[in-house]
């Protein structure tokens, strides 16, 4: 997924305006709830709340709200009643796409998607159509400008990661998801820079999109990263590098 993941890189060079980082805070704040709602209030013995609570120190989200979504997840204190889902459909040039949404009201966000990806040349599909393509997977971010690539193979593979590679300015080191936390602590106890890790929605194989195509995908992924209830958005497109440079740069 070579293009997904370096068009996410390009995105985070760009920054975040006020209005990005409000809906940032709010879509881990909802992975927290729900993190805690399922799994409990402690991180320790809660993976995917550990994971959330990183991604919030990762984006110097204040402490206090951090606890407070706990708490609502605990039932400690009042909060939404949130259903996580799952979408799934096709872009354009054919490829999958699948949105993983947090919400309050299916009866809005259902609807709301599916605009979106008529808008943008795509289509909603039934629930199964797409999810074959996929498999979950853990992804450790390490920083490389800090770490040598073979110094970091090494470690990483010792510690029980099944691949390392290179991502612009990051090694991408893959796990299995219920390895992904054992690897990261192992890792940080030898000095690695890591960045951040999560579990993620990995492509079996890619479709080569250019042209038009690769535009339009671009533009369907970011109108669903936007909308306010979508947590995460996988697709297997591959988009080669001189077409995402002419993009970013149009």
């Amino acid at each position: 997924m070579s293009g997904h993941s370096r068009w996410s890189q390009i995105k985070r060079k760009k920054g975040k305006t006020d209005v990005q980082r409000g809906k940032l805070f709010s879509k881990i704040l909802r992975e927290i709830t729900v993190a805690a709602r399922n799994g409990g209030g402690d991180p320790k013995g809660n993976l995917r709340l550990k994971a959330a609570i990183e991604s919030a120190k990762g984006a110097n989200m204040p402490a206090d709200n951090v606890k407070r979504a706990i708490q609502k997840g605990t039932g400690e204190l009042p909060g939404e009643s949130y259903e996580e889902i799952t979408y799934e459909g096709y872009g354009p040039g054919g490829v999958a796409v699948l949105v993983q949404v947090v919400t309050d009201n299916k009866n809005r966000t259902g609807p709301e998607l599916r605009h979106l990806f008529e808008k943008q040349s795509g289509r909603m599909g039934t629930s199964g159509c797409v999810a074959w393509m996929f498999d979950r997977r853990g992804v450790i971010q390490v920083d490389a400008d800090r770490i040598k690539e073979d110094d970091l193979l090494e470690k990483a593979l010792e510690a029980g990661a099944d691949d390392v590679k290179k991502v612009e300015k990051a090694f991408e080191i893959s796990t299995a998801p219920d390895e992904m936390e054992a690897v990261r602590s192992a890792l940080e106890t030898q000095g690695v820079p890591v960045l951040e890790a999560s579990a993620v929605m990995v492509p079996q194989s890619t479709v080569r999109v250019e042209g038009k195509d690769a535009a339009a995908v671009l533009r369907l992924i970011e109108a669903l990263e936007e909308q306010d209830d979508v947590q995460a958005v996988y697709s297997n497109y591959d988009i080669p590098d001189e077409v995402l440079d002419a993009i970013s740069a149009a």
